[in-house]
């Protein structure tokens, strides 16, 4: 098996790849795929890949049900499970089909539930379900509400071991993978791009950036637009006690609050069998701030001087103190899915390890719900790539990779969509 690179050895590459998450492997590994020979290099700022949102997320397969029909999320989510299904079969990477019931536990949650139920269909999920109120246990004897929605073909999966694939693929085929490259700095120099790492510089012709909860900072380094701002939302975790896992079958979510781009605290059943609740949603005071007592002084300072994000906090902060509330206190958190499953007590759960989403927020405090791209000449960074990002990371990187070998690609193009 090819090794991955820890080298400091400065090279000259026909494309850099900046992030060694889900969505920067599989870009690199689909560009080698239809570039056999190039020189192409990943730098990854941490030791190890798949160190942030890829290997600290709830490892759901998603199905398609909750996006808008003809958005980038529902085009690309619904693709891209297929592929990630295909993959994972080629390369013995366990996927269990544990199922998905949405659960309405209020009689205003009913028109909420039957837009997804409407959306899935209109996104092409199969096999979806209306259920009344004593369905709801038949399928998740643990659940209870006044209807739900069950989505039969949604699965799970461990990221980090399809991140590590991708990555071996790429090593496979030529591709230098870098570890410990944190990029300080990005310029323009004779038609090519020189990228600053903390172990020396390397040399592109071509630049595509998948830095996810840093994205921002390193449009900014290429002179993209500063609008949107990643703004860290930090989604804690609880786990269930054995006894009460064992009384989860697969995924049980509430209907969620169209409001937000966030699916609410819900159960999830993970690869190695365990069950976890979450995540919630609360601004973290670091990018990678994992505790409650993680500060950054910097990162917390970006993320209280962007306008949109004190316009989102004025406009949600009866929300917003909720979630605070809910964040600080284990009774609270518990009592919220309690709502869905009603045996749960405080007893039941233990602290799981959190996750922080890189949110991107834009000038006027919209959260932006969908994928979003910039391109510039030579570059292109993915500037919002929110779940499902892993499930479509196949998808997108096929999108990502057409418009990249566009011979059209030298002309600015203003934020978009792929």
């Amino acid at each position: 098996m090819p090794e991955l690179s820890t080298s400091h050895a400065i090279r000259s590459f026909d494309l850099v790849v900046v992030g060694a998450g889900i969505l920067g492997l599989a870009t690199a590994r689909e560009y080698l795929q239809r570039r056999p020979g190039a020189r192409l290099g990943v730098l990854e700022k941490e030791a190890r890949i798949a160190a942030h949102q890829t290997g600290r997320n709830s490892g759901v397969i998603h199905s398609g049900v909750y996006y808008t029909p003809g958005s980038l999320k529902a085009t690309l989510c619904v693709r891209g499970a297929a592929m990630l299904r295909a993959y994972c079969a080629q390369q013995d990477i366990p996927v269990v089909e544990c199922g998905k019931v949405i659960v309405a536990t209020r009689e205003a949650q009913l028109a909420r539930l039957a837009e997804l139920h409407r959306r899935g269909q209109a996104n092409g999920v199969k096999d979806l379900r209306v259920l009344r109120d004593d369905d709801i246990p038949q399928i998740e004897p643990a659940a209870a509400g006044i209807a739900g929605l069950h989505v039969p073909h949604a699965a799970i999966v461990d990221y980090g071991a399809v991140a590590r694939a991708f990555a071996q693929d790429v090593a496979r085929m030529g591709g230098d993978v870098m570890l410990g490259r944190e990029v300080r700095a990005i310029r323009r120099l004779d038609g090519r791009w020189r990228i600053e790492t903390g172990d020396g510089a390397v040399d592109a012709a071509g630049l595509i950036v998948c830095a996810g909860l840093h994205a921002d900072r390193l449009a900014l380094m290429t002179g993209a637009a500063r609008d949107p701002r990643i703004i860290p939302f930090r989604g804690d975790y609880w786990a269930l006690d054995p006894e009460q896992a064992a009384r989860v079958r697969g995924l049980v979510y509430p209907v969620p609050n169209p409001r937000f781009p966030f699916l609410g605290i819900h159960a999830t059943r993970r690869i190695d069998g365990s069950v976890w609740l979450g995540p919630n949603a609360v601004l973290a005071f670091a990018r990678e701030g994992y505790r409650v007592s993680t500060v950054r002084a910097a990162d917390l300072r970006d993320a209280l001087a962007w306008p949109g994000f004190r316009r989102l906090a004025w406009r949600y902060w009866r929300t917003g103190l909720l979630e605070m509330a809910r964040d600080l206190s284990q009774t609270l958190y518990v009592r919220e899915a309690a709502r869905y499953l009603p045996g749960l007590r405080i007893r039941h759960v233990t602290r799981a390890p959190a996750g922080v989403r890189a949110q991107a927020v834009s000038a006027d405090g919209r959260m932006i719900d969908d994928f979003v791209f910039s391109e510039e000449e030579g570059v292109l960074h993915v500037r919002n790539a929110p779940s499902p990002a892993a499930t479509s990371s196949l998808a997108i990187a096929e999108r990502i990779v057409d418009r990249f070998l566009d011979a059209g690609h030298g002309a600015v193009r203003p934020l978009t969509g792929l």
